[in-house]
């Protein structure tokens, strides 16, 4: 996974899987969603991220382990 945060267009873009992109469909306003052959999800774009990102130059990542019972 790579995400992307273009300050000069203030685009974040997160790229599932390196595939191509053969359909985009924007699910909501400023939010574009990328499918490949398949109609597998391979990448999210959020246009004006500044707005509604709050910090979109940061990423946390955060991996949950179940616990065994």
């Amino acid at each position: 996974m790579k995400v992307i945060y273009d300050h000069q267009t203030d685009t974040l873009t997160i790229i599932f899987t390196d595939t191509p992109v053969v359909e985009s469909d924007e699910d909501k306003p400023g939010v574009i969603l990328d499918y490949d052959a398949s109609g597998n999800l391979v990448s999210l774009e959020i246009l004006d991220a500044s707005q509604r990102v709050r910090w979109p130059y940061q990423i946390e990542y955060q991996v949950v382990t179940s616990s065994s019972q």
